[in-house]
């Protein structure tokens, strides 16, 4: 379904591309667990869809529903500078209420996983993090989970400002320095990167991290890049991963 949910937050209507398994349609419809997955920078919507055309047929396997909003170039955050973004907002409360509202889902954080690739990755680690009431698991695919390093791309500062003047707001909107919001078990995570990413620094800094403050996560890394190709290979261990969350 290709839908359009209206955001009370933006007072817009965001597009989003929501997948569902045969086993929660029709007078038979059992409550599955969802997974939302979150684009990259310059993606949109069918993102996900294009990377991983099989997505319906992995949905009808697993018995996951596959929920893509369309998340412009916000890196999912509420930006402090602009009130028209405030795309965590919308992730976190706007569109779950409205999936549970509209499909057959486990209205419960035991039902919820969120990941991303790349800007989305950022995306899945910090929505789950500062909203583990809603989401029980959380990934990242290639993301950019520590921003600092690279203050001049992607659009960031017309969401936080340049970071010369506005450090502090980039300190505190950067996915490693979320990690004191949790405590071991708090959530199942898992995150990787391709060896040649140019992300794989800062991903090998968060697994460090997360070490040093005794947090279980599962980190992978293997060969590739920034790639689509390497995508649609990654995911597929990140839904085995959620599948064996949801199915405790």
């Amino acid at each position: 379904d290709t839908l359009l949910v209206k955001s009370p937050s933006m007072n817009k209507e965001i597009k989003v591309v929501v997948v569902t398994p045969d086993a929660a349609l029709g007078k038979k419809a059992v409550s599955c667990p969802a997974v939302y997955l979150l684009h990259g920078f310059g993606g949109h919507a069918k993102t996900w869809i294009e990377i991983k055309p099989n997505l319906p047929q992995i949905a009808d396997e697993k018995g996951i529903i596959f929920v893509c909003p369309d998340g412009s170039t916000s890196w999912y955050w509420d930006s402090p500078k602009d009130p028209s973004f405030r795309y965590e907002t919308f992730v976190s409360s706007e569109l779950v209420k409205y999936i549970d509202g509209h499909y057959k889902t486990i209205a419960d954080r035991k039902g919820r996983a969120i990941t991303g690739l790349s800007m989305g990755g950022h995306g899945g680690l910090w929505t789950a993090i500062r909203h583990k009431d809603t989401f029980g698991a959380c990934g990242s695919t290639s993301g950019g989970v520590d921003i600092r390093p690279f203050p001049k791309n992607w659009d960031m500062a017309k969401r936080l400002g340049d970071y010369e003047s506005n450090k502090e707001i980039w300190d505190t909107h950067t996915v490693i320095n979320q990690i004191d919001k949790i405590q071991n078990g708090d959530l199942a995570i898992i995150f990787d990167c391709g060896e040649a990413d140019f992300f794989i620094q800062v991903n090998k800094d968060l697994h460090n991290r997360l070490l040093e403050k005794k947090i279980d996560h599962d980190f992978i890394t293997r060969p590739g890049g920034h790639t689509g190709e390497y995508w649609n290979n990654s995911i597929d261990y990140q839904i085995l991963f959620f599948d064996k969350f949801f199915k405790k």
